[in-house]
């Protein structure tokens, strides 16, 4: 299901005389600048645009014509982020600016779409040498009120698939792990190792000395590596870049696909890409978040929460439970669901939450899932029988068992769960039962 939102640029971004000149919309004033100064990093920064650009363009799994989706922008202390999915939302890519990277300063936050047009995109390609770049982000000017005559306006199909995949991936990546550092330079020869871009087998990425060596079986410490190809993003920032590191859940013998994210880090910038568990599968479809969007009783939690958030580059967990008096784990449980409106995002890196408000209400995601839509159905209508910790779900066509396991995971006798044994989140009836009795975050 598409969302039609209007974007209103007063011109197209361009490379000029002066610097880059990325136009903005939206944000909490029409048209805010975030940033104006210089990156630090111009060659690596261009780079590292046009890669997130290029993967908001680009379906992976069934290639079809280029989607143009603007990124994602995000302005706040210090930091600028870019975002994007691809166009089969398997993909997640992300550039942040570090403070090393930008030479001005940031005069205002929020989050807004930037406008990567053709023009720019061919600009951004010639950039090279090591002069700094300047930077406008968005029009020198936040009180225009009108845009007669100056207005560039576009109609662009924001999917739904990009709200349920920013409310997924954030809980995704709060459960990595760093599993590998190599040097760019061992990092270029295993790029240039992996498969072709038409190759669609899930790899493991093994750490082996100074580098990575690839197996077609998950081992302890290994990383998934599903659709080599979908790295490619990642080839023309390498050059800039000092280090490799690679994340994901902990790997062992008989491990199923899981998701991993890869990324290239400069000093002055960190470009990030995060796979799905398998090329055909979406980041959006894989059921992680609907725990988050189950709890009734972590609603307020996020709504105070979300009230003391403040736009620094990282969330203090103990700090928000000290500032709100609650505990960390009804912080962490307030924070997924606020992700789940696309509120904060995950950073592996720093190992913490951040900041970000999308143009989206905050009840969309709940109201886009079938899953969640198709369990609270069930709870109204009273079809679900507890049985101690067991539970007997009446459908007007099926009976279903749905057992509760000694480590709190769920198992049900639906073709769902004999299909994905819980490796894309709970079924319908196991989220139903879990509403009338289970603690949230006991899922899985």
């Amino acid at each position: 299901m598409n969302a039609v939102q209007t974007y209103r640029y007063l011109q197209p971004s361009a490379l000029r005389a002066a610097g880059l000149d990325l136009q903005t919309c939206g944000g909490p004033a029409a048209n805010p600048r975030f940033f104006a100064g210089f990156l630090t990093a111009p060659a690596a920064s261009a780079a590292g645009l046009l890669a997130v650009a290029e993967v908001a363009r680009t379906r992976y799994h069934q290639p079809v014509n280029p989607a143009s989706l603007d990124p994602v922008v995000t302005g706040s202390r210090g930091r600028l982020r870019f975002e994007s999915f691809s166009g089969c939302c398997g993909v997640y890519a992300r550039m942040d600016v570090l403070p090393a990277g930008l030479d001005g300063e940031i005069s205002g936050h929020g989050t807004t779409n930037v406008d990567v047009n053709p023009p720019l995109r061919e600009a951004l390609a010639r950039v090279g040498g090591i002069e700094p770049l300047h930077v406008a982000v968005g029009p020198d000017d936040l009180t225009v009120s009108t845009m007669d005559g100056s207005v560039v306006e576009r109609k662009v199909p924001l999917p739904g698939r990009w709200l349920r995949g920013f409310a997924e991936v954030h809980v995704l990546t709060a459960g990595f792990e760093p599993r590998a550092e190599i040097a760019a330079a061992e990092a270029a020869a295993f790029l240039r190792r992996l498969p072709a871009a038409t190759d669609r087998s899930v790899l493991w990425a093994v750490p082996a000395g100074r580098t990575l060596r690839l197996t077609s079986r998950p081992v302890p410490g290994a990383v998934c590596l599903a659709g080599a190809g979908r790295l490619a993003a990642l080839r023309g920032v390498l050059r800039h870049a000092r280090t490799l590191r690679v994340y994901g859940p902990a790997a062992r013998a008989g491990s199923p696909a899981v998701p991993s994210t890869w990324e290239l880090d400069t000093g002055a910038l960190r470009l990030s890409l995060t796979l799905s568990p398998e090329p055909y599968r979406g980041l959006s479809g894989e059921g992680a978040a609907l725990a988050a969007l189950a709890g009734d009783d972590v609603v307020d939690d996020a709504e105070l929460v979300g009230a003391l958030l403040n736009w620094d580059p990282t969330v203090d967990v103990a700090a928000l439970a000290d500032a709100a008096a609650l505990p960390d784990e009804r912080v962490r449980a307030a924070l997924a669901q606020l992700g789940t409106a696309g509120r904060v995002g995950y950073d592996v890196a720093d190992g913490a939450y951040f900041h970000r408000v999308m143009p989206y209400d905050a009840g969309r995601a709940e109201r886009d899932n079938p899953r969640l839509v198709g369990a609270r159905a069930l709870v109204e209508r009273g079809a679900v029988e507890r049985d101690g910790e067991n539970a007997t779900v009446r459908t007007d066509a099926e009976t279903y068992r749905v057992r509760r396991h000694p480590d709190g995971a769920y198992s049900c006798s639906c073709r769902w769960w004999a299909r994905h044994r819980g490796q894309r989140g709970p079924c319908r009836h196991a989220l139903a039962v879990s509403m009338v009795a289970a603690p949230v975050g006991a899922l899985s």
